[in-house]
């Protein structure tokens, strides 16, 4: 496993636990990575995943919300919801990351870490959300132009 991936897992699993006592403190922290070890490398990005997602949290669920119509982001399971944060902030606020990979990088942890639907949920959920965050270029005009090419000569 990259430590991209280890290292989202660790914030996912960082977040749900934050979720559980309410509170951050660096004592907090320093226990988690006690239990969690980790190379310094995947510890970095997962406490920079775990940094974004706090400080943006608001921004990130009022992100989510309209998506899961039926449903309170508090009702969601607790490793989906962390899950979907760290996408959504990475799709948010990491804009050097692609967001196929941010896609991808979430389903691969919500079958490692959630439940058996876990990954089509989150798939689905985040392939609404990518199209109104990160929209892709207008490959309309791409296709248009190269129709309107001269043809050869006979």
């Amino acid at each position: 496993m990259g430590k991209r991936r280890e290292g989202r897992e660790a914030a996912v699993q960082f977040l749900f636990a934050h979720e559980l006592h309410s509170e951050h403190t660096a004592e907090e922290q320093s226990a988690f990575w006690e239990i969690h070890s980790a190379k310094a490398s995947v510890r970095a990005f997962a406490e920079e995943l775990i940094r974004g997602v706090l400080a943006h949290r608001t921004q990130i669920d009022a992100t989510i919300t309209p998506v899961v119509e039926n449903f309170r982001l508090e009702r969601l399971a607790g490793v989906d919801r962390n899950i979907l944060r760290v996408a959504v902030h990475e799709l948010l606020n990491v804009p050097d990351v692609p967001a196929p990979v941010i896609l991808n990088e979430a389903i691969e942890v919500a079958k490692n870490l959630g439940g058996a639907e876990s990954g089509a949920f989150v798939n689905g959920v985040l392939h609404k959300l990518c199209h109104s965050i990160r929209p892709r270029p207008d490959s309309s005009r791409a296709a248009s132009s190269s129709s309107t090419s001269t043809p050869l000569p006979s």
